[in-house]
């Protein structure tokens, strides 16, 4: 077998996923996985950058490399947990920190930050990036790429399955087990990212520690049907979005709107809810006949979260974390580029596009040789 890392920094940026995995032919093992926190002020920085939506050249060029240097600094540290060496590893995938994501348009795009070239030179090893560039050149969303692993590692003839992505964004891969209908998977909507905005405003910490907050409050029902009622959720795949739309000040828009004071403790248990909902009522119109849901992502440490989708879930629907049909929830997106990386080293292509709209599948990311 031959020895791939994944690196990954979501939409919630909190931290590099690092992933060090065995792949040979249809076989895959997780050998190593650890998330590395960002520095403090390199999120800042790019919170600011991603909020403002303008930046100096020079700032972006100065993130690009600082990122480089953390993704390597998290490849190097998932090597000395592992006793491997560089040489023992035949590529790294790295997808960057998405700092824009805007495909509708003239001239779509999707820019993910972390210099290949410093990830390259830093640990030694060569580095596979820009995974989604391709994609977009041939029509497509460019997101999500996850739903092609997910087919590649769940589909089966025994049982409709939905594989649930909640990081910063709700992703779904809905997997019939009809083999011939095609795979279907894309963004619902927001995952983490919403919530965690919002408890930093109200409470000055970075995330709702097991839902704890949320759980305390009581959804309203009415500013739920609002924030449904927003355009996106309405729109038929392939659909991909990310921060652009769904941040604080399309929050504060929306509550501004909806014209009545509720406490924030209520707005977070709403926007739990709409979490859940978006993503049960896409199993519902794409894949009814759904008979497990398995998640994966950061949104598995909310066992709110969990317990709302059980809840809206209907009865004889399974839900359940990746881990119990073989990989860690939390491991997964990183573990996807260690995959892509391997398929773009043998010239495989790398998107579905039933999932991204693309006109064509196509081999996905650039190479960076270390030296």
């Amino acid at each position: 077998m031959a020895l791939f890392i994944g690196l990954i920094s979501g939409t919630s940026m909190d931290a590099i996923d690092a992933a060090l995995v065995d792949i040979e032919d249809t076989h895959l093992a997780l050998r190593a996985f650890l998330e590395v926190p960002y520095e403090a002020t390199l999120r800042e920085r790019l919170e600011y950058l991603i909020r403002s939506r303008c930046a100096p050249v020079d700032e972006i060029g100065a993130l690009n490399t600082a990122l480089g240097q953390a993704f390597a600094d998290a490849a190097l540290r998932l090597l000395a947990t592992s006793n491997i060496t560089a040489s023992d590893v035949t590529a790294i995938g790295s997808h960057g920190q998405t700092i824009g994501h805007a495909v509708e348009g003239p001239n779509p795009y999707t820019l993910q930050i972390a210099d290949p070239s410093v990830i390259a030179y830093r640990t030694g090893i060569l580095t596979v990036a820009d995974f989604r560039s391709k994609d977009v050149a041939a029509d497509g969303q460019g997101a999500p790429l996850v739903p092609g692993f997910h087919e590649h590692l769940f589909r089966n003839e025994e049982r409709d399955l939905a594989v649930v992505n909640i990081g910063g964004i709700a992703n779904v891969s809905l997997l019939a087990r009809d083999p011939s209908r095609p795979l279907l998977g894309f963004d619902c909507g927001p995952g983490n990212t919403l919530m965690d905005l919002w408890i930093r405003r109200h409470r000055g910490v970075d995330f709702d520690d097991n839902g704890q907050w949320a759980a305390r409050g009581t959804p309203n029902d009415d500013l739920l049907a609002q924030l449904l009622a927003s355009p996106y959720f309405a729109r038929r795949p392939p659909k991909s979005t990310g921060r652009e739309l769904f941040h604080l000040d399309w929050l504060d828009q929306q509550l501004s709107a909806f014209g009545k004071s509720l406490e924030p403790v209520d707005v977070q248990a709403t926007l739990a809810a709409l979490t859940v909902y978006s993503i049960v009522s896409d199993i519902d119109r794409y894949l009814p006949a759904c008979t497990d849901v398995a998640v994966c992502g950061g949104g598995v440490r909310n066992s709110d979260l969990m317990r709302r989708l059980q809840i809206a879930a209907r009865k004889s629907r399974a839900v359940y974390t990746t881990d119990a049909i073989g990989l860690p929830a939390a491991a997964i997106e990183a573990i996807t580029f260690a995959w892509l990386a391997s398929r773009r080293l043998a010239g495989l292509t790398g998107n579905v596009p039933s999932v991204t709209g693309a006109n064509a599948p196509v081999v996905l990311g650039a190479v960076y040789e270390p030296g």
